[in-house]
C-alpha cells in the first residue's frame, strides 16, 4: 500500500513536472504554419533532397503535357523573344556576360531567375542585360538606349523618384564635402536627423547602421539583452534581412535554435507569447499584410499557379493590435521592421498607418536619401548598450561607416524634403489612388480574358496567375520586351515609385495588357481539364523521385 501511494505520487509530481512542457511544446506546433514555410528544419532536409535536372529543348515546350501544335506555338514565341533581345540588348547582354563569371550574385539571380528545371535553356537563348546607364522621370535606360518604364523601385529605395534621389544625393554630398569622408566623429547634420527621427518614429534614441539587416540584427540583440531572454518569434514567411537568426531555413546553412516561427495574423501564434518565458521580441514586417505565411514571391518558385495575396488593412490592424497587448503584457519588445515599407504607407511609416506603436523600429532604403543605410530607433529602456550596476556587463555593436558624413547630409535632406507640402500632398488620398490604379488594370485584363490579376498593398504590387500554367514565369520576359523593368524577381514583385503620373500609369497598363496578350497568343497559358495546379506539382514531385532514382 505504502508503495502505491508513492508511485502513485510520483507519477503526480512527474504530471506536473512535465504536463506544463508538453502543453507549451504542443502549443508551439500548433502555432506554426503547416507548409514548409512554417517548418526550417524539415524544408532544409527536403531541400537538400531535390535533385537538379534540366528540360532540353523537346521537352522544355510541353512539360505540362501540351500538344505538339501548342508546343510549336511556345517555341516560335520563345525564338521571336530570343531573337529580340539578341537585337535589342547586344551591348547590356554582352558586358553583362563578360562579367558574370565574377560577380556571384549575377550567377545566383540569373540562375534563379525561372524554375531550375527550365533555367539553363532561358539562360542559352533569353540574353538579358544587369546594367543600367541612366534613369529620369519613372524610366531607366539601359546600354543599348532602351527606356523602360521602372517598376523595379530599387528593391524598394526609390519612393519619391530617382530625380528627387539625385537631388538628395547632390545637395548632401555638397553639405557634406567641407569634413569629407571623416569617421568617428559626427556631422551635424546628424543632430537633425536624430531629433527628427525620435519625432517620426515616437521613440527616444537611434542608432545608425550601414544596412536594414544590421538595423534588425542590433535591435534583436539588444531586446535579448534588456530582457535576459534567448529566443525571438518572426512570422511565417517575412523577410528581415539575410542574417542567420531571422532567415532559418532553405539558404541559411546553420539551424537555428532560438527563434520561433509562427503564424501570422493567428490566435495560436498570441498564446504561445502569453504562455512562453523565453521569448524576448517579436518581429513584424508590415509588407505581410499583402501575402500572410507565404514567403516573398519570386519567379524563381513558381512552379504552378497557386500564388496568392490580399491585402485588408482592417483585418490586419486589428491583428497588430492583438499583437501589441500581448507584448506589452508579457514584457515582450515589439520591433516593427519599417526598412522595406517605411514611408511609403505614410509620413510617419507603418506606425502611423495602422496606428499601433512598436519599442523598436528599423528604417532603412529610402531614408538614406540614394545612399545605403540602416536605423534603428527605440525606447530608452531598450536601446542602452551597457548597465548602470554591472561596468562588465555590455552590449556591443559598432560599425566603422555607421553615420557616414555624405549619409548623414543626404538623409538630413530627405527628411527636410518628407516636410514640404509637395510630399506631404503625396500621401493624400494615396490608397485610393494606388487601389484604384490596381482596379482599372485588373478590369482592363479581365475584360481581355487575360488569366492573370494583380493585388497590392499601396504602391507595392505582386501579380497572381488565375489559370493553372507550369510557364506563368515568362510573362517577366513579355513584360521586359515590352518595355518595363522588373527587379529579378520578376512579376513577384512590382513596386511603383510614388511619382507616377495618371499617363504614366496608363502607359504601363498598355504595355501590360499587350505583353499577356503575347503570352496568351504563343500559347504559354494553354490548359486543359487534367492541368490543376495540384497535378502541376504531383508532376514534378514524380520527375524528382526519377531523378532520384
Amino acid at each position: 500500500m505504502h508503495q502505491t501511494t508513492l508511485l502513485i505520487g510520483l507519477g503526480a509530481a512527474a504530471a506536473a513536472f512535465f504536463l506544463p512542457a508538453l502543453r507549451m511544446r504542443l502549443d508551439l506546433s500548433r502555432a506554426k504554419h503547416p507548409s514548409l514555410t512554417g517548418h526550417a528544419r524539415i524544408a532544409r532536409r527536403i531541400a537538400r533532397l531535390v535533385p537538379y535536372y534540366a528540360y532540353d529543348e523537346q521537352r522544355f515546350f510541353c512539360s505540362d503535357g501540351a500538344p505538339v501544335d501548342v508546343a510549336q506555338r511556345r517555341h516560335d514565341g520563345f525564338m521571336r523573344l530570343a531573337a529580340l533581345c539578341q537585337q535589342r540588348y547586344a551591348r547590356s547582354a554582352a558586358i553583362t556576360a563578360e562579367v558574370d563569371s565574377k560577380i556571384s550574385d549575377l550567377q545566383f539571380t540569373s540562375r534563379y531567375r525561372v524554375p531550375f528545371q527550365y533555367s539553363r535553356f532561358v539562360r542559352e537563348h533569353l540574353k538579358l542585360g544587369a546594367f543600367l546607364q541612366s534613369s529620369a522621370g519613372v524610366m531607366v535606360t539601359d546600354l543599348d538606349g532602351n527606356r523602360f518604364y521602372d517598376v523595379a523601385g530599387s528593391y524598394g529605395a526609390n519612393l519619391f523618384g530617382y530625380d528627387f534621389y539625385k537631388t538628395c544625393m547632390a545637395e548632401g554630398s555638397a553639405r557634406a564635402a567641407p569634413l569629407g569622408p571623416v569617421l568617428g566623429a559626427y556631422h551635424p547634420s546628424v543632430a537633425y536627423n536624430v531629433k527628427r527621427l525620435c519625432k517620426i518614429s515616437g521613440l527616444d534614441e537611434v542608432s545608425f547602421h550601414m544596412s536594414g539587416t544590421e538595423a534588425v540584427m542590433q535591435a534583436v540583440r539588444l531586446a535579448r539583452f534588456h530582457t535576459r531572454r534567448t529566443h525571438l518569434v518572426r512570422f511565417c514567411g517575412a523577410y528581415h534581412g539575410w542574417w542567420e537568426g531571422v532567415a532559418p531555413g532553405i539558404g541559411n546553412p546553420v539551424t537555428q535554435h532560438e527563434t520561433y516561427t509562427l503564424k501570422d495574423m493567428d490566435e495560436d501564434s498570441l498564446r504561445v507569447l502569453r504562455r512562453r518565458r523565453d521569448i524576448a521580441c517579436v518581429l513584424v514586417n508590415p509588407l505581410q499584410g499583402l501575402h500572410p505565411n507565404a514567403s516573398a514571391p519570386s519567379d524563381g518558385a513558381l512552379v504552378d499557379s497557386g500564388r496568392s495575396a490580399h491585402f485588408d488593412r482592417a483585418a490586419y490592424t486589428a491583428w497588430l493590435q492583438r499583437l501589441r497587448r500581448v507584448c506589452t503584457e508579457r514584457g515582450i519588445a515589439l520591433i516593427f521592421d519599417e526598412v522595406f515599407v517605411g514611408f511609403r504607407l505614410a509620413p510617419g511609416g507603418a506606425q502611423e498607418y495602422f496606428g499601433v506603436r512598436a519599442d523598436m523600429v528599423t528604417y532603412g532604403k529610402t531614408l538614406g536619401g540614394g545612399f545605403p543605410v540602416g536605423v534603428l530607433c527605440g525606447r530608452a529602456s531598450l536601446m542602452r548598450r551597457f548597465r548602470e550596476d554591472r561596468p562588465a556587463d555590455i552590449c556591443f555593436a559598432r560599425g566603422t561607416f555607421n553615420a557616414h558624413p555624405y549619409v548623414m547630409a543626404a538623409m538630413q535632406v530627405f527628411l527636410e524634403r518628407l516636410d514640404t507640402p509637395a510630399i506631404r500632398g503625396i500621401y493624400e488620398r494615396q490608397d485610393e489612388l494606388w487601389n484604384g490604379r490596381a482596379r482599372q488594370l485588373n478590369a482592363r485584363l479581365e475584360q481581355a480574358g487575360l488569366p492573370v490579376r494583380v493585388a497590392n498593398l499601396s504602391s507595392i504590387w505582386t501579380i497572381i496567375y488565375m489559370r493553372p500554367s507550369r510557364y506563368n514565369w515568362m510573362l517577366q520576359y513579355y513584360l521586359r520586351a515590352g518595355g518595363l523593368a522588373l527587379s529579378w524577381v520578376g512579376t513577384g514583385r512590382l513596386i511603383f515609385s510614388l511619382n507616377y503620373s495618371d499617363a504614366d500609369f496608363a502607359a504601363v497598363c498598355d504595355r501590360f495588357v499587350a505583353a499577356a496578350l503575347g503570352m496568351e497568343h504563343d500559347g504559354w497559358w494553354w490548359s486543359d481539364t487534367a492541368l490543376s495546379n495540384r497535378a502541376i506539382r504531383r508532376g514534378i514531385l514524380r520527375e524528382m523521385i526519377a531523378q532520384r532514382l
